[in-house]
C-alpha cells in the first residue's frame, strides 16, 4: 500500500495523470461516454490508484479521512468525467464516511481491507418507489432475529445498482406486527454473502450519467447484528448528519467540472474567429464567461469551507443551512456553466461526445437527487424566517448583517436586501428567498477565501456577478404572482379557432 503513504500532492498528481492517460491516450472519454458503464479494464486501472483510500481512517490503512483530500480526488475526477466523480462521491460520502463514523469497530477492518486491496465499492439505499423526498415514511423493514436482522422491501434509483459490493440500507424496525418505528436504522449489506444478495429487478435508462447503473432493487436479506450502524442519539439525526456531510462535499464534484467548463469555454472563445476578431471581443460573450468564472470562484470557496467543517469528527445534523446552501447553489452553478459552454460552442456543443453537451445531462440530476433544489431553498428560507420571528426582526438586511453566516457578505447587498418580510410566505416565495440567502452565504465563503490570499480580481468580479443575480431574485420575490394552473382547457384555448 505504498500509494497510501505518498505525500498528498504527489498522490493527487499520480491520480490526475492516470485519468489523463486512460481517457485521452489509452482510450477516448468522448467515445467511452457513448456507452453505458465503463470498460472493466479502465475502471480497474483507475482503482489501482486507490483513490478511495482518502476516505479510510489511518488505523485501517487509509489516508485518514481528511475532507481536503476527499474533495481533491472528487475535483480531479470531475475535471475529466462528472459521472466518475459521482461514483467516488457515492462511495466516500454515502458509504465510507458513515461506516468510519458509525459502524462497530469489529466490522471495519474487513470492509476497509476490501476497498483498499480488492477494489470494492459501496453505496447507500434510501429512496423507495413511493418515498423519495418523503423518506421518513419509507416502508423497507428490519425485523430483529437471533443472529441479526431480516430486511425486506424495495429501493430504487440507487447509484451503483448491481455494481456495488456493499450497501448501507436505510430501513425502519418493525415495532409490532404491521407497525414500523418512527426512527430510521442503517444496516450494512455485503452482497458477496449468500443471504445478502440484492436482486436487481430492473435497470433504468437514465438520461445522463451513463457510467453509473441505476435501477429497482428487491431486498429480502439477512444481515448479522454487527452490521447495524450505531447512532450517537437517534437514527434520524444520524441520517441528517450523513446527508448534510454529503451535501457539503458536492462542491468537490462541482469543482473540477466547473473548472473544465470554464477552461473549455475560454479556449473556444480565444480560438473561434468571427469576422475580424475572436469571440472574446464580444461583450455578451465576456458576460457569459464571467458567469462561469464566478461559479469557479464560489465553488473554490465552498471547497475551502467544507474542508474546515464537514469532517467525520463534526456532527452536522443541525447544519442544514450550510449543507443546503452548498448543495443547491453549486448544482445550479454546474448546470448553468454547462449551458453556457454549449451556447458558446454552437452546434458542435450539441453532442454527447462534447464535454459541454453531456455536461448538461450529467449535471442536471445533481439539482434533483439528495433533495431537490426547490425543496432545499424552501428549507433555507424556513430556517431563516423562524430565526427572524424569534428575534422579532423581519427586515432582511437588518437580520442578515447580525447573522454569523451572512454578516460580512450582506454588507455588499445592503441596497438589494433593504426590505421587510410579510408574516407568512407562500412556498414559491420561500424558494425565491432561499435562493437569495443561499447565494449570500456562499459569498461569505468567498470573502473568507480572499482573506487567505485567493486571487482578488476573481473575488471582485464574483461579487459583482452575484449582486446582479440577487437583484433579479429580489425583483422576482417582490413581484406579486400567486396565479394557479388552469386544468380545464376549453375550445377557446385553441388558437386554430381564431386564425383565418
Amino acid at each position: 500500500m505504498q500509494l497510501v503513504d505518498t505525500p498528498y500532492s504527489q498522490f493527487l498528481k499520480n491520480f490526475e495523470e492516470t485519468l489523463q492517460h486512460l481517457f485521452h491516450s489509452k482510450a477516448d472519454i468522448d467515445q467511452l461516454s457513448l456507452e453505458r458503464g465503463l470498460p472493466p479494464a479502465i475502471m480497474s486501472e483507475i482503482m489501482a490508484q486507490v483513490p478511495l483510500s482518502v476516505a479510510i481512517p489511518k488505523p485501517y490503512g487509509g489516508r485518514g479521512s481528511r475532507v481536503k483530500e476527499c474533495l481533491g480526488i472528487l475535483a480531479a475526477a470531475s475535471y475529466e468525467s462528472l459521472p466518475l466523480s459521482l461514483i467516488f462521491g457515492i462511495n466516500i460520502a454515502l458509504f465510507l464516511e458513515p461506516v468510519s463514523k458509525y459502524a462497530p469497530d469489529s466490522v471495519k477492518k474487513e470492509i476497509f481491507d476490501r476497498f483498499l486491496k480488492e477494489q470494492n465499492m459501496g453505496g447507500l439505499m434510501i429512496t423507495e418507489p413511493n418515498y423519495g423526498s418523503d423518506a421518513l415514511n419509507m416502508k423497507t423493514v428490519n425485523i430483529p432475529t437471533d443472529n441479526g436482522y431480516k430486511i425486506k422491501g424495495s429501493k430504487h434509483w440507487q447509484g451503483l445498482t448491481g455494481m456495488a459490493d456493499y450497501w448501507l440500507i436505510a430501513c425502519r424496525k418493525e415495532s409490532s406486527p404491521g407497525e414500523l418505528s418512527r426512527d430510521i436504522d442503517f444496516l450494512i449489506c455485503d452482497v458477496s454473502q449468500e443471504k445478502q444478495r440484492v436482486v436487481v429487478e430492473e435497470y433504468f435508462d437514465n438520461l445522463g450519467l451513463y457510467m453509473i447503473p441505476y435501477g429497482l432493487n428487491k431486498l429480502d436479506l439477512e444481515v448479522p447484528a454487527s452490521f447495524k450502524l450505531q447512532p450517537e442519539s437517534t437514527g434520524i439525526k444520524m441520517m441528517l448528519d450523513i446527508l448534510h456531510r454529503s451535501r457539503m462535499q458536492f462542491p468537490g464534484m462541482g469543482m473540477g467540472f466547473i473548472q473544465r467548463m470554464m477552461e473549455e469555454a475560454i479556449a473556444h472563445c480565444q480560438n473561434r474567429v468571427v469576422g475580424a476578431a475572436n469571440l472574446l471581443a464580444l461583450d455578451q460573450v465576456q458576460f457569459q464567461l464571467t458567469r462561469i468564472q464566478a461559479a469557479f470562484t464560489i465553488c473554490s470557496a465552498m471547497c475551502a469551507r467544507s474542508s474546515e467543517i464537514s469532517g467525520i469528527d463534526h456532527n452536522l445534523a443541525a447544519e442544514g443551512l450550510e449543507a443546503n446552501s452548498m448543495k443547491a447553489v453549486v448544482t445550479d452553478l454546474m448546470q448553468e456553466s454547462a449551458q453556457i459552454l454549449v451556447q458558446l460552442s454552437g452546434a458542435n456543443g450539441y453532442r454527447i461526445t462534447h464535454i459541454g453537451g453531456r455536461g448538461i445531462v450529467d449535471s442536471r440530476p445533481f439539482q434533483i437527487f439528495e433533495g431537490s433544489n426547490e425543496m432545499l431553498y424552501a428549507q433555507i428560507a424556513e430556517m431563516i424566517t423562524r430565526l427572524m420571528k424569534k428575534q422579532k426582526q423581519m427586515q432582511v438586511f437588518a437580520f442578515l448583517k447580525d447573522f454569523i453566516l451572512t454578516s460580512q457578505a450582506s454588507e455588499y447587498f445592503k441596497q438589494e436586501l433593504s426590505f421587510t418580510l410579510p408574516d407568512s410566505l407562500p412556498q414559491r416565495k420561500l424558494v425565491d428567498l432561499g435562493k437569495i440567502i443561499g447565494r449570500i452565504v456562499t459569498v461569505g465563503y468567498v470573502l473568507n477565501l480572499q482573506e487567505k490570499g485567493f486571487q482578488k480580481n476573481l473575488v471582485e468580479n464574483c461579487i459583482i456577478s452575484v449582486k446582479q443575480e440577487i437583484a433579479a431574485l429580489v425583483s422576482a420575490f417582490q413581484s406579486n404572482n400567486s396565479i394557479q394552473v388552469i386544468t380545464d382547457l376549453s375550445e377557446d384555448s385553441s388558437w386554430l379557432n381564431f386564425a383565418e
